[in-house]
């Protein structure tokens, strides 16, 4: 790739020097590079430099174990290496013949024998060791499922809204789902090649959409229907908001430019909304979808990977300019927005009934972490309703999972299963339900503080504070994540806690129940003994001084405790 696949008035510096990883991609055969050789390697059991990288593309990030990192380097051995896998699932609808063999693949080969449900809509392997790599990739192709494209510099897992109760509505969004997901797929043969045995063909390996060197940073994508805002659309780069009439899907709203990520410390990074370019008929759904991916391709900044995200790139070139770009590319204008409200983007536990008559049980499962513990084994729980049911799963964007299409007949055999094995527990507040983080330790190696296993502490901590002000069957938007990179999404949070340092977080306040407001910084490097006297008082003022139905975050706003953000690249860091 050469500076001229900038756009000739492009806000970055044509003689600046392109980030490293485009060397990577331009390196490496289309996403090939030399992993195969690396597979072969025994003498470690991680991956060189640039294929460090190029897994990525392929769905799996190079992890260790870091509780016992230091321990190790003391006897002078590496790092225990290992990888990460985050499979393609569209709309996180997976059938129970597949969730049977990714039980079995879990409990025997992998560190920690559990399965991840994340915010993205899918699973994750964690701890696959180097030997039963290959063997993971042809057990889930196998059952029809691969992990192409779920990371590196291309478009991710497609989330869709799972809406159980208008099946036929929500069929029709997670077609469209499926379809974006086939179309932006990279178009390389090397994931076949290295992971299923294909056979390596002569091929330009041409790459129409994501171009020679793929993207400049990693790109989101959904498909939602209101009101229901689960797959929060404003940290996403492109969503399709689905408008029906009279039950029917007629068209979607284009919102553009969502994104979370940011860095410590780094003024030009910040969270920031998306924006809505107005609506469009079903028939050009994958034009505009292409094209907002080719301007982005084009335009995106591949000198700074810190300001690469779509959203800097709308602020570079200004929301009117991408559009009007988008809109000459695809042969496509863009009408006014039809009306949409978002109302709430909770999970809905417990039975719903559809309108086709089936039934649908969502299921609360902490951090999306399924395993057998010793009171609650909910991995065991799991694989015993997969084996008798003739529905489908749906996992949420909520590390939710939800048993869809039973049968009248089925429910209670079902629902005795759950109970059995800890997966229906009432004694679950709402605020447990309302939080939510990512791994963090010890597998992530971005993390800078806990997360996962320090949320049900954190969720105690504040159960008790609502009690304390006398508002215990009140909830708080609440979200801990280990690191600044967004995948806990707690820059859309009520109470957001970003990790600095181990026991430190930077403390945000001010997002809302529908998830289109991004909060603000109030405590900045801080611990237990500082934050959580700082909730204790600011819960105590909500309760006391709110308005009828007023969620937290609306107070602090309402009561000037941080300021609004309205528009990031100016407010955020005021």
């Amino acid at each position: 790739m050469s500076n001229q696949d900038y756009k000739p008035n492009s806000k970055h510096d044509p003689a600046a020097k392109f980030a490293d990883n485009e060397r990577l991609k331009t390196e490496s055969q289309h996403l090939r590079g030399t992993i195969e050789t690396d597979l072969g390697d025994q003498l470690t059991g991680g991956f060189t430099k640039d294929n460090f990288q190029l897994i990525r593309f392929h769905g799996m990030y190079q992890q260790d174990d870091r509780d016992i990192r230091a321990e190790r380097a003391k006897q002078k051995l590496e790092p225990l290496h290992n990888v990460m896998l985050r499979a393609r699932m569209p709309g996180g609808i997976i059938k129970p013949e597949q969730w049977l063999a990714i039980d079995k693949f879990a409990e025997d080969k992998t560190s920690y024998g559990s399965i991840r449900l994340t915010t993205r809509q899918t699973f994750q392997f964690h701890g696959v060791l180097k030997p039963h790599i290959k063997e993971m990739h042809l057990t889930l192709h196998d059952v029809g499922i691969d992990s192409i494209a779920t990371a590196g510099d291309v478009n991710r897992n497609v989330l869709c809204t799972t809406n159980p109760v208008e099946s036929e509505l929500h069929q029709e969004a997670y077609e469209w789902a499926a379809k974006i997901s086939e179309h932006l797929l990279p178009k390389t043969r090397a994931y076949l090649e290295i992971w299923l045995n294909g056979e390596r063909k002569d091929s330009t390996d041409l790459e129409p959409i994501l171009g020679s060197t793929y993207l400049p940073r990693k790109f989101k994508t959904t498909v939602t229907i209101p009101p229901n805002n689960e797959v929060d659309v404003h940290a996403n780069d492109l969503n399709f908001v689905a408008i029906a009439e009279e039950g029917k899907l007629v068209g979607f709203n284009v919102l553009v430019g969502g994104g979370l990520a940011m860095t410590h410390g780094d003024v030009n990074t910040y969270p920031r909304r998306a924006d809505d370019f107005g609506f469009i008929p079903l028939e050009h759904t994958l034009a505009v979808a292409e094209h907002v991916v080719s301007v982005q391709r084009d335009w995106g900044n591949r000198v700074n990977r810190k300001n690469a995200k779509t959203k800097y790139t709308l602020d570079a070139f200004g929301i009117d300019a991408f559009k009007e770009e988008v809109e000459n590319r695809a042969g496509v204008k863009f009408a006014p927005s039809r009306p949409f409200e978002f109302t709430h983007r909770g999970d809905r536990f417990g039975w719903v009934e559809g309108i086709d008559g089936k039934h649908h049980l969502t299921l609360f499962l902490q951090s999306g972490r399924i395993l057998d513990y010793p009171d609650k084994p909910l991995k065991t729980g799991c694989r015993k309703i997969a084996e008798i049911h003739k529905g489908d799963f749906r996992m949420t964007a909520n590390q939710n999972l939800i048993i869809a299409g039973v049968a009248e007949e089925d429910k209670a055999q079902i629902e005795q299963i759950a109970r059995e094995h800890g997966l229906i527990d009432d004694t679950h507040t709402e605020q447990r339900k309302s939080s939510m983080a990512c791994v963090a330790m010890p597998t992530c190696p971005l993390a800078m503080a806990e997360a996962e296993r320090y949320l049900p502490d954190l969720v105690e901590k504040t159960e008790a504070l609502l009690a304390k002000h006398e508002v215990p069957n009140d909830d708080i938007i609440l979200r801990v994540v280990g690191c600044p990179n967004g995948c806990g999404r707690a820059m859309l949070a009520e109470v957001g806690l970003v990790g600095k340092g181990p026991g430190k977080y930077n403390v945000y306040l001010g997002g809302n129940r529908e998830g289109t407001r991004v909060p603000k910084l109030y405590l900045e490097n801080v611990g237990e003994e500082t934050y959580l006297p700082a909730l204790d008082e600011l819960i105590g003022q909500w309760a006391a001084e709110r308005n009828e139905q007023e969620c937290f975050g609306d107070f602090v706003i309402r009561k000037g405790i941080v300021a609004e953000v309205k528009v990031s690249k100016t407010d955020f860091h005021a």
